[in-house]
């Protein structure tokens, strides 16, 4: 490879810019109409304009970025997150042009985007799953909501990031759920096939980050505790997870480690787990097979550039095990710095941010596109800036996380910054006695009063 197209905008597509530089490799950025002035449009080699705002027509028109690879001599692509990333049939296009597309094979894509067929081939495997299944095109619908053990939980087959969930809780509420999970399935992914999943009240989200290369070796980097999310979307992540024994964890990363080996996977992964803290069981949700947007906490306890390493196996590179196998040090936190307002139930606030003061010091990371005069458009995620940490260990790292949200400044719009502040002062968080429901009950109890 020597020129790789960036398929993506904001932080991901900056962070992406820089781990090529690294490796010697030109970028070239493409932007739609309000990322013209973006960080990693000006950090690129080359820039290119694919069109107007609406992501149907600059980073999701497959035939546009295919056209802008061609145009500009890339070779290569990396997708990021989000948009194309998880779309096997973009990826396959990208193969069809003979670009390298920085990611598993289009095959693979396609099994662990269907959720459903991803369930069957981990349940080959032994793997635990939480207790669900499908819903036939013609089910009778009321006979069928009244065998269901409520509460369930409705999801989009093709879905990810929360979109065509519903949490039905009685099965007078499955019907209306059940059709607005469809719709909203059948607009964000474009198939309406839901699933149904027991809810687990009392559960926490944990993923393990996997590398594979393409020389037959697979290894895991420890893993995430997720939990803290709002509408099922995540906004705080540290790992390694608070909750797990050493015994736990050796046995999710085993299962992790089966699930990439079955599928000779190639490139940076994670394998996605529902902990049942009651049970103090686990069980296999779904697989990403892409960069994720909390990368940046494994890449804190292990010293391994994962972007860097999604190069280097697009490339033919090995993975270096033993960098690999050395154990994970510390302990890291990430928040999700978005322009949302939390009184309004992080409801998005787009606008020009007028000011923006980075915090720094030892262990601190900022992952940010923006900066002063910087506009957050209406049209794409409010995700403004990741802020990580990492100290010695759990209490030291909410100890300098809280010390750098203090230090962040960003004037212009309302951000998540001082709900951050809060929730790592909160003795639910200080003794991880948290769950993924623990945000939005807040917000209830909060409106009760």
């Amino acid at each position: 490879m020597k020129r790789v197209l960036v398929a993506n905008r904001g932080e991901i597509a900056l962070r992406i810019v820089r781990a090529c530089a690294e490796q010697g490799l030109e970028t070239v950025a493409v932007y739609s109409d309000p990322d013209r002035d973006l960080r990693g449009v000006q950090c690129a080699t080359a820039a290119l304009r694919l069109g107007p705002a609406p992501a149907r027509h600059s980073y999701l028109n497959s035939d546009l970025l295919i056209a802008a690879a061609r145009a500009t001599g890339c070779d290569a692509v990396h997708p990021g997150y989000g948009f194309l990333s998880e779309d096997a049939s973009f990826a396959q296009a990208c193969l069809d042009a003979d670009l390298t597309f920085i990611g598993p094979p289009p095959v693979v894509i396609r099994q662990m985007g269907d959720k459903i067929a991803a369930k069957h081939l981990v349940e080959s495997l032994g793997i635990p799953l939480v207790p669900g299944g499908t819903i036939a095109e013609d089910a009778k619908l009321a006979e069928f909501a009244a065998t269901l053990p409520y509460p369930v939980l409705l999801k989009a087959a093709a879905g990810g990031g929360g979109r065509g969930m519903r949490v039905v809780l009685t099965k007078d509420e499955f019907i209306p759920s059940l059709i607005a999970a469809r719709h909203e399935a059948r607009e964000a992914f474009g198939d309406a096939t839901v699933y149904w999943e027991c809810y687990v009240r009392n559960a926490r989200h944990i993923e393990v980050q996997v590398l594979s290369d393409g020389h037959g070796h697979h290894v895991h980097l420890g893993e995430r505790d997720c939990s803290l999310q709002r509408r099922h979307q995540k906004l705080l992540e540290e790992s390694p997870s608070p909750l797990l024994t050493a015994a736990k964890r050796a046995d999710l990363c085993e299962a992790a480690l089966r699930i990439v080996r079955r599928l000779d996977y190639r490139s940076a992964g994670t394998i996605e787990f529902l902990f049942d803290v009651d049970r103090g069981s686990f069980h296999f949700i779904e697989m990403n097979t892409r960069i994720q947007v909390e990368h940046p906490v494994t890449e804190m306890v292990t010293g391994v550039d994962l972007v860097r390493e999604q190069l280097r196996i697009a490339a033919g590179w090995s993975i270096d095990l033993d960098q690999m196998q050395r154990l994970p040090s510390g302990h890291a936190i990430e928040c999700r710095i978005n322009a949302e307002d939390p009184a309004r139930d992080f409801a998005p606030c787009p606008g020009k941010i007028t000011r923006l003061v980075l915090p720094g010091g030892p262990g601190v990371r900022v992952d940010t596109h923006c900066e002063a005069g910087t506009v957050v458009s209406p049209y794409y995620d409010s995700m403004i800036a990741k802020l990580i940490v990492w100290d010695l260990d759990r209490k030291s790292a909410c100890r300098r996380m809280v010390r750098a949200l203090q230090e962040l400044v960003v004037e212009g719009v309302t951000t998540t910054t001082a709900f951050h502040l809060e929730v790592l002062q909160t003795p639910d968080f200080v003794n991880s006695t948290y769950n993924t429901r623990w945000i939005g009950e807040r917000a209830s109890r909060e409106r009760s009063l």
